[in-house]
């Protein structure tokens, strides 16, 4: 991602892109008057609409905090109030954006849109716990018989 890394795990970034006819392509929670998080006003990408203006240009994600619209920042508005801003932007649009840096675990570059790339621990687990069940049972009736 290009940005720059802030305390806490978090990363800005600017995302530029055009408006279409349907609009930006995205939903928003938030707002002094319908916080998301409790004590927290920000403003969060709740919801990309599929062939949107945002989905096209990929780098916009849900649950991404917006920061700014265009240089103006959204801190201490209504949800109304942003909702109207977003709307009145233009067709060229600039979000300022703070995104949750998510931990890696070895090399990068190893996994791939969200997906661990193993086997999750029930696929293996499972088996083997009903495996060894069975040897168990199998053991304990053949004792009985002797």
């Amino acid at each position: 991602m290009n940005g720059s890394v802030a305390g806490g795990g978090y990363a800005e970034e600017i995302i530029s892109f055009t408006r279409r006819p349907s609009g930006l392509g995205f939903n928003i929670v938030g707002g002094t008057d319908q916080p998301y998080i409790c004590n927290d006003s920000s403003f969060y990408v709740s919801r990309i609409k599929k062939d949107g203006a945002a989905y096209l240009d990929g780098r916009l994600q849900e649950g991404d905090k917006i920061l700014a619209v265009n240089g103006k920042d959204l801190k201490d508005l209504r949800h109304q109030d942003a909702v109207e801003l977003f709307r009145n932007t233009g067709y060229d649009v600039s979000l300022k954006i703070q995104r949750r840096l998510q931990p890696q675990n070895g090399p990068v570059g190893h996994q791939s849109d969200g997906e661990s790339g193993g086997l999750p621990l029930a696929v293996i687990l499972v088996p083997g716990l009903a495996l060894a069940a069975t040897a168990v049972w199998i053991l304990l009736r053949y004792r009985q018989r002797m």
